[in-house]
This record gives C-alpha cells, sequence and structure tokens, in this order.
C-alpha cells in the first residue's frame, strides 16, 4: 500500500476514533444518567444483541426494501419525465409551471394524503420516497439537459446524428454530473424520509424500532438507529459518486 493512501487512510478514520473515545469518556465520566446518554461501548455492545437475536435485521431489511423501491421508482420517473422537459420545449412550458407548484410541498405534507389514499401500508412509505425522489431528479435532470451548449448540438446534427443519437451521445453525457448531484442527494434523503414515515405511521422499520426504543427510555437503542441510518445515508451517497466516476471517466 503507497504511503499516501495509508496518510489518508490515517486522516480518515482518526477523527471518528477520537470522537469515539471523547463520547465513551464523557459518558463515564461526566454524566451521572448513562441510560439516557450511554457510553459508546453501551451502544456497541446492544447493536450486537440486536444484530444477534434479528431484530436489527428485520427491521432494517424492510427499511431496505422500502427505500429501494421508492427510491428508484422515484428516480427512474423523475429521469424519464426530466428528459422530456429538458428536450421539448413544447412539454417544458406546459408542465414545469405544475412541477414548480409542486416541488417546494415538504415531501411529510404528503403524508396526510396518501394515508387516506392508501392507508396504513407498505404503499405508504414507498409513496413518500417517491415523490421525495422524483422532484429533486427531474429538475437536476432537466437543469442538467437545459445546460447543454447548443453548440455541440448543432455539431452533433451537422455530422448526421438524429435526434435519439444526440440525446445519448451528446446530451445525456454532458448532463450526467448533474443528474448524479440529484441522485446523490436524494438517497440520503430517502433514508430520513422512510424513517420519517416509520416513525409516524409504520409499525415495522428502523424508524419504528427506534419510536419503541424512545418510549421504553432505550437511548442506547435509539443511538443504534440513528447510527444505521447515518452509515446508510453515507453508503448510498457514496455508492453514487462511485458510479459517477465510472460512467464519467471516459468524458473527462
Amino acid at each position: 500500500m503507497k504511503p499516501s493512501r495509508s496518510l489518508n487512510l490515517l486522516w480518515t478514520f482518526l477523527p471518528i476514533g477520537v470522537f469515539l473515545l471523547i463520547w465513551e469518556i464523557a459518558a463515564r465520566l461526566l454524566v451521572k444518567n448513562t441510560s439516557l446518554f450511554p457510553p459508546f461501548s453501551t451502544v456497541a455492545q446492544e447493536f450486537a444483541v440486536l444484530l444477534t437475536n434479528g431484530v436489527l435485521w428485520n427491521n432494517f431489511s424492510r427499511s431496505l426494501v422500502r427505500v429501494l423501491i421508492g427510491f428508484f421508482a422515484g428516480s427512474v420517473a423523475g429521469l424519464l419525465v426530466g428528459i422530456m422537459l429538458g428536450t421539448k420545449r413544447v412539454l417544458y412550458r406546459s408542465l414545469h409551471p405544475i412541477f414548480s407548484l409542486l416541488y417546494p410541498v415538504p415531501t411529510l405534507g404528503w403524508i396526510p394524503v396518501f394515508m387516506l389514499w392508501f392507508g396504513i401500508g407498505e404503499m405508504l412509505p414507498i409513496a413518500l420516497l417517491f415523490v421525495c425522489s422524483f422532484f429533486p431528479v427531474l429538475y437536476n435532470t432537466e437543469t442538467g439537459i437545459r445546460s447543454v451548449n447548443s453548440e455541440f448540438i448543432h455539431a452533433a446534427r451537422t455530422l448526421g446524428a438524429d435526434d435519439r443519437r444526440v440525446l445519448l451521445t451528446v446530451v445525456l453525457p454532458l448532463a450526467m454530473p448533474s443528474i448524479f448531484t440529484g441522485l446523490r442527494l436524494e438517497s440520503g434523503m430517502a433514508w430520513r424520509t422512510t424513517m420519517a414515515a416509520e416513525m409516524i405511521a409504520i409499525p415495522t422499520g428502523i424508524g419504528a424500532l427506534l419510536m419503541k426504543a424512545e418510549s421504553l427510555i432505550r437511548m442506547d437503542v435509539v443511538i443504534v438507529c440513528l447510527i444505521v441510518l447515518a452509515v446508510m445515508g453515507f453508503s448510498f451517497e457514496r455508492f453514487f459518486l462511485y458510479l459517477e466516476k465510472k460512467m464519467t471517466a471516459k468524458w473527462i
């Protein structure tokens, strides 16, 4: 391993280790009621217990399935509609005002509507995740496409490329950084949204586990749930960053 890479890994994990050490010491020496602020070692032990007895995995797997279905459906729909709005001026003028009115509505503001439409069940968090992913991906796709230099498109048409080839070889590659920005940002938001939905109306999932732990004053379990949320949000974001680098490397 190269020294520079080792140094980078050191600077990546050293702050985390220092933070956990300070957490452990502060909880044991400065806090009288450790049930409300447990040390990291206690949280780690509870994480192992929840993982061993299957409670954490059962709830996590339900949240993961919801996130994957809702995020994928919303992102694909946002990508397709964004492409249409970005390439068709008539559709942009017709539909953009409608989406501009709906976009500012907070995702959780749709909960009462979706509860009446779909009831309390699996469709509720999936519908929320669809909305959460749809609008940002749509806007980033549309913005990326419309920001492509028209001279590149004109040059491709001059060389004989039809509309489909221009879209696939010129427009989308140049709009890709903007599209991936939307995907990266919303991948983390998707986890926050599903946890909020589970905390409010769904009896299973990481959010539901967090609320049950709160009612029992189990702060160690609450922190475990928050750590899972943080790790998954970070992992999804890094995945799309890696995917972006792989897909755009040949154009840089």
